[in-house]
C-alpha cells in the first residue's frame, strides 16, 4: 500500500548516515513503544479489509464495485488529506496531531463496524482515513524525537512496525472477518483505544515548528516537472497496485479465513523487499533501470493475473508475488522523489502522496465497474496497461532520475541532520 512509500526511503538515509554500533533500536523508551504499537495498528489497515470483501458484498447485498468504494473513499480521503496535514501539524504540533488521528480512527472504525449498509461503511471508512492521514503523516516525527540510540534506530523501528502491520492486518482481518464482517472494525477501534491511551500518557507533548506550511504549497511544488513527473508515474503504478489489492479477492472465491492467509503472503512480500530487496536492486542497477525492470515485472504479473483469473491457484501466486514488486517499487520511488523535486521534503512528500492516492483510490472501484459490464478481465488487462504507460511517464525524466542517483550518492550527511529532515518530512 501505499503509507510504506514516505518511510522506505528513510531506511535508506539512516542505512548511508547511521552510525557504527549504534545502540539496539529495540532498546526504547515507553513513549516509543506506545507510538510503535500505533504504527503496527494503523499499518494494519491498508489489508485489513480485503478478506472481508465478498462477505460485506454478501451479508449486506451489495456489488463487488459497492464494496470496492471501501478503498475509495479511504485512500482519495487521505489524498485530499495529505494537502493539510502539514498545515494542521505545523501549527498544533505534532503530538496533538498524532492524538486527532488516533481519536478519528477509533471514532470511525467503531461506526463501521455499527453500520447496517454499506453506504454508512463507505461514509465512515472515509472519516477513517482522515484520522490514518493525520495519524501516519507525524508518527514517525514523534518516534524520532523520543528515541534512544540515533535516527537509525528510530527508522528501523518504524520500519519494523510498518511491515508487521502489512503483514498482520490480512491475517487479522480473516481471523476477526471469520467471526463476523464487522469484527476487523471493532477490532481497529479496541486496539487503537489502547494505542491512544498510551500515547496521552507516554508521550511529551510537543511545540509547533517554527515554519508553518500553506496548503497551497503542495500544489504549486507540482509545477516542478520532477515532482509531477514521479506522481503521475506513481498514480498509474498504483492503478495497477490497488486493482489487484482491492479486486483480486473477488475471483478467489475463498472463504474469509484463506482470503486472510494469501493477503499475510502478500504483505510479508511487500515487509522484506522494502527493506531488503529494494537496496541491493537499487545498488546493481541504479534508480532509473531499477525502476523500469519492476514496472516491467509488476506489469507482466498483473498480465498474468487477468490472462488467468479463472485459475485460482495462478491468481493466489500472482497475487502474492506482486508484493515483491511492490516492495521495491516503494522503496525506491519515494527515494527519488525526495531527492528529485527542488522543494522542502515535506512539500514533495505530501504532493506526491496527493498524487498517487488519486489513483490508489480510484482503480478498485473502476475495476468493479469493468468486472460488471465487460468481464473480470478487463480491470486487470487495464491494471497491466497502466503500469506499462507508467514506464514511457517516467522515462520522459530519465535525466531527473539520474541526477537524483547522484544527489543521494553526494548527501553523506552525520545522522543530526537527517532526523531534521525525516522528522519535518513526515508532517507533510
Amino acid at each position: 500500500m501505499t503509507d510504506s512509500e514516505d518511510t522506505s526511503a528513510t531506511v535508506q538515509e539512516a542505512a548511508h548516515g547511521g552510525a557504527p554500533g549504534a545502540v539496539s533500536p529495540f532498546r526504547q523508551p515507553k513513549a516509543v513503544w506506545a507510538v510503535a504499537f500505533a504504527c503496527v495498528i494503523s499499518f494494519m489497515g491498508i489489508g485489513l479489509v480485503d478478506p472481508i470483501l465478498p462477505a460485506l458484498a454478501d451479508g449486506l447485498r451489495a456489488s463487488p464495485s459497492q464494496v470496492t468504494l471501501l478503498f475509495t473513499s479511504y485512500l482519495v480521503v487521505t489524498a485530499v488529506a495529505m494537502l493539510f496535514t502539514g498545515f494542521v501539524s505545523s501549527r498544533i504540533g505534532a503530538k496533538r496531531t498524532l492524538v486527532a488521528g488516533l481519536i478519528l480512527i477509533v471514532a470511525f472504525s467503531a461506526l463501521a463496524g455499527a453500520s447496517g449498509s454499506i453506504a454508512g461503511i463507505v461514509g465512515f471508512r472515509a472519516g477513517w482515513g482522515l484520522g490514518n492521514a493525520l495519524f501516519i503523516a507525524t508518527s514517525l516525527a514523534v518516534i524520532v524525537g523520543s528515541a534512544s540510540g540515533g535516527f537509525a534506530g528510530a527508522i528501523i523501528l518504524y520500519e519494523t512496525a510498518l511491515g508487521i502491520g502489512i503483514a498482520i492486518g490480512p491475517l487479522l482481518g480473516g481471523e476477526l472477518g471469520g467471526i463476523s464482517w464487522r469484527g476487523p472494525f471493532f477490532g481497529v477501534a479496541v486496539l487503537m483505544a489502547l494505542a491512544l491511551v498510551a500515547t496521552l500518557t507516554l508521550v511529551q507533548p510537543t511545540p509547533p515548528p517554527a515554519h508553518r506550511t500553506s496548503v497551497l504549497d503542495p500544489l504549486r511544488a507540482l509545477r516542478h516537472r520532477g515532482l509531477l513527473t514521479m506522481g503521475l508515474t506513481a498514480l498509474l503504478y498504483n492503478w495497477g497496485f490497488f486493482t489487484v489489492l482491492g479486486y483480486a479477492p473477488f475471483p478467489m472465491h475463498l472463504g474469509t479465513h484463506q482470503l486472510g492467509y494469501v493477503f499475510t503472503g502478500w504483505g510479508v512480500l511487500v515487509a522484506v523487499f522494502a527493506v531488503f530487496g529494494a537496496p541491493r536492486l537499487q545498488a546493481r542497477l541504479g534508480i532509473a533501470r531499477a525502476l523500469y525492470l519492476n514496472l516491467a515485472l509488476f506489469a507482466v504479473d498483473i498480465a498474468v493475473i487477468a490472462a488467468f483469473t479463472d485459475s485460482r491457484t495462478t491468481l493466489i501466486v500472482a497475487v502474492i508475488v506482486s508484493g515483491a514488486f511492490i516492495g521495491i517499487n516503494n522503496t525506491i520511488t519515494t527515494q527519488a522523489v525526495m531527492t528529485v523535486a527542488p522543494v522542502e521534503r515535506p512539500v514533495a512528500s505530501a504532493a506526491y502522496g496527493f498524487v498517487r492516492f488519486i489513483g490508489g483510490g480510484l482503480a478498485p472501484y473502476a475495476a468493479g465497474k469493468l468486472a460488471e459490464h465487460y468481464t473480470v478481465h478487463v480491470p486487470f488487462w487495464l491494471g497491466s496497461g497502466a503500469v506499462l504507460v507508467a514506464i514511457g511517464v517516467l522515462a520522459t525524466g530519465h535525466s531527473l532520475l539520474a541526477d537524483a542517483e547522484r544527489t543521494q550518492q553526494a548527501e553523506v550527511r552525520p545522522p543530526a541532520e537527517h532526523t531534521g529532515d525525516r522528522t519535518v518530512a513526515q508532517g507533510g
